[in-house]
């Protein structure tokens, strides 16, 4: 299989598996025993916490263990808003539903919330931002870079106009996380999620950056684990996991970086030669350098990636969390592009284990593919 669909999710590198092991077979104590098994147990986690903390440029004291960028989204989100009691919350209309849906959810009960458009390079404006802003507003939430086309967001500049006005700033960086450098103090952020999963650790660990003087109202009761902010025995092969991975991903993100966007870059020239009436979505310069995402006019995306996989090819039409759905693209919608084309949009995610021979499958594969699948269309061409 030539796996591209790593904003999807990842392998665990064989390094954090080798991390991980003993603490699923022979370290297995419960790291709020007070005895000798238990208390070895704790100086794992507590080793993981700090190399977590390094990837983000925070204190160790500031990273709560959580099972994914799913809860720590919702801790952030629904915490803040718990401590609040009401109010009004700004996000953009291009978030992954785990933000969405919670700001919808809390709408339910209550609070009020901006959903801010963004321009046709998926980039939030921040005077939009400004604007938005009123005397009720406690929180921001903005997606550091999108999941569909990579677009990076100008986190900094929003983070500032928040704290100018008092207002508490979540960023989710699944997406970026062990991909590019974080720096909360230099970026402003005061609450951050991230996941394991999508760096080379395993499913079911992720994080929660809370700078120290944050309140939030926890979202897991019981008992008194990560400093009561979020309750239940730790997992810890996951902790050790995703320490091991941030570790990593510290030393290695610089080359990978650079040798991604070189097999990036020669994918999409290589789309842009081979097949005509192809739309790039995302900022051409501010995204993520391991995603590719393209709209093929007059083809389903769907009936592409079915064809991919029989090659032996995996990609994806967009987020991992909605592919069940037939409603085109909440993201490419909210861009400014149509139904139509947005239904054939092709996410090719790298990651480590691509090479160029794999590009040039893909470029090989993909072309009479498309082919095939226009003379069977049923698209009219001249609407789109």
């Amino acid at each position: 299989m030539i796996y591209l669909d790593h904003s999807s999710t990842t392998p665990v590198d064989k390094r954090v598996f080798e991390a991980m092991e003993p603490f699923l077979t022979s370290l297995f104590g419960n790291p709020s025993s007070i005895y000798r098994a238990g208390q070895d147990v704790r100086k794992a986690v507590e080793d993981s916490r700090e190399k977590v903390a390094r990837l983000l440029g925070a204190k160790p004291t500031e990273i709560i263990f959580t099972s994914g960028g799913t809860e720590s989204n919702n801790t952030a989100i629904k915490g803040v808003a718990g401590s609040k009691g009401s109010g009004h919350i700004i996000t953009s209309a291009i978030e992954h539903p785990a933000v969405l849906k919670v700001v919808k959810w809390l709408e339910k009960h209550g609070f009020h919330a901006t959903y801010l458009e963004v321009g046709s390079d998926g980039i939030v404006d921040p005077d939009d931002v400004r604007k938005a802003i009123r005397k009720d507003t406690i929180l921001i939430t903005v997606m550091h870079a999108n999941n569909e086309v990579g677009t990076i967001q100008p986190i900094e500049e929003i983070a500032r106009i928040a704290h100018e006005n008092g207002i508490i700033f979540h960023t989710d960086a699944v997406q970026t996380a062990g991909k590019i450098r974080i720096d909360v103090n230099k970026m402003g952020i005061d609450l951050l999620s991230l996941s394991g999963h999508k760096f080379y650790g395993p499913k079911g660990i992720g994080c929660l950056y809370l700078r120290k003087g944050v309140r939030i109202e926890p979202f897991m009761h019981g008992g008194h684990q990560e400093w009561g902010k979020r309750a239940g025995t730790e997992n810890v092969a996951g902790i050790v996991g995703i320490g091991k991975a941030a570790e990593i991903a510290m030393e290695e993100m610089g080359t990978e970086a650079t040798r991604l966007k070189s097999l990036r870059d020669r994918l999409e020239a290589g789309i842009a030669e081979r097949i005509s009436d192809v739309l790039f979505n995302g900022h051409p310069d501010k995204r993520l350098y391991s995603i590719c995402n393209v709209c093929v006019k007059y083809v389903e995306g769907e009936a592409m990636l079915l064809n991919l996989d029989f090659h032996g090819i995996a990609a994806s039409s967009g987020s991992a969390c909605t592919s069940g759905s037939l409603e085109p693209s909440h993201v490419l919608l909210a861009m400014g592009i149509s139904p139509e084309i947005a239904h054939g949009s092709l996410r090719f995610s790298l990651g480590r284990g691509n090479t160029e021979e794999d590009i040039d499958r893909v470029l090989e594969i993909l072309p009479p593919i498309v082919a095939k699948l226009r003379e069977m269309s049923a698209f009219p061409r001249q609407s789109m």
